[in-house]
């Protein structure tokens, strides 16, 4: 188990990172603290979002409050694997072919618009996102540590978007929506400086080390058995109805709720850990099974109804 001294120190390390970030993304810092969690507990981020709320922004703030290397890839309907993993050309010197790295190979990729490509490009995510590896022409190559995905996706109720189809979503540890910020953040960012010249100055605030060992400790944080009773009734529930959460959605809730606890300063996970995260988790996972409401609606009825021990 995790020293709480440690847990508490980790926390503050974190809290650093989620004040700066919350500098230039003004009135979202849940949802920075959501995105930084999501992070710790090496899972992948998705956005479902109205354009021009920021969602580049934090992405591009967060890498470089890390000290993390960045690339963005905009999604189009004409875009191919090949323009995200990369491609063997053939080197006539050499008499050989040469793997040209695609952009996938990068620390923080935020995959602008992914429902605009197509499936089979989205597909081209899939093993990079639960491997960390790219294979081509027969070999394999790791893609660098960490490896975070950030995407966006407009609703698919615009032209020329392909819904994501299960198997992705499920590559995704949380689904968040940046939203508008309220009118107190929204004058503040009118009467600013310009978000892109702060965003330029920002400085890291941690190095790769030290972030990879706040990863670690974060699979350190105890889960009792008490908690795990909890978390097993919520999956339950939610399968009530016919399908609900799989067995790694339930591993999925409970990574985030330990970076959650972490976050918190604590070694231990609480209920409240797995409520604080369960909406993000479990909602783009259960929009198959919602009846008439929302995968975010069915998750927070379902935190809402399951008996805390």
């Amino acid at each position: 188990m995790l020293p709480a001294a440690t847990a508490q120190h980790a926390a503050d390390r974190i809290e650093t990172i989620i004040q700066r970030v919350s500098q230039i993304i003004l009135g979202k810092e849940d949802v920075v603290r959501l995105a930084v969690t999501c992070l710790l507990a090496r899972g992948h981020l998705l956005f479902e979002d109205q354009p021009g709320v920021g969602k580049t922004m934090l992405s591009q703030s967060l890498a470089q409050a890390l000290g993390l290397g960045f690339r963005r890839v905009q999604f189009t309907s004409d875009l191919l694997p090949a323009d995200i993993l990369g491609a063997s050309v053939y080197d006539r010197e050499t008499a050989a072919f040469h793997f040209h790295r695609g952009p996938i190979f990068t620390q923080v990729l935020l995959a602008d618009e992914i429902n605009r490509a197509t499936p089979k490009t989205q597909s081209a995510l899939l093993e990079a996102m639960e491997e960390g590896r790219v294979t081509a022409d027969g070999a394999t190559h790791p893609l660098p540590e960490p490896f975070f995905v950030i995407a966006t996706q407009n609703p698919s109720s615009q032209i020329g978007t392909f819904m994501l189809p299960e198997s992705q979503l499920d590559r995704f540890l949380m689904r968040l929506a940046l939203g508008v910020p309220d009118r107190t953040a929204e004058r503040r960012l009118l009467e600013g400086q310009e978000r892109r010249e702060l965003q330029r100055a920002m400085q890291p605030a941690m190095s790769l080390l030290e972030l990879q060992q706040l990863q670690t400790w974060t699979r350190a944080v105890y889960a009792s058995s008490a908690l795990l009773d909890y978390l097993q009734d919520l999956l339950a529930a939610s399968r009530v109805h016919g399908r609900g959460l799989s067995p790694r959605a339930g591993l999925a809730v409970l990574a985030a709720a330990r970076a959650w606890a972490l976050l918190s300063g604590r070694a231990m996970v609480l209920p409240e850990d797995i409520q604080a995260v369960g909406i993000a988790v479990m909602g783009h996972r259960l929009e198959h099974a919602a009846d008439g409401m929302t995968g975010s609606e069915l998750a927070q009825q379902l935190i809402a109804e399951t008996p805390v021990p």
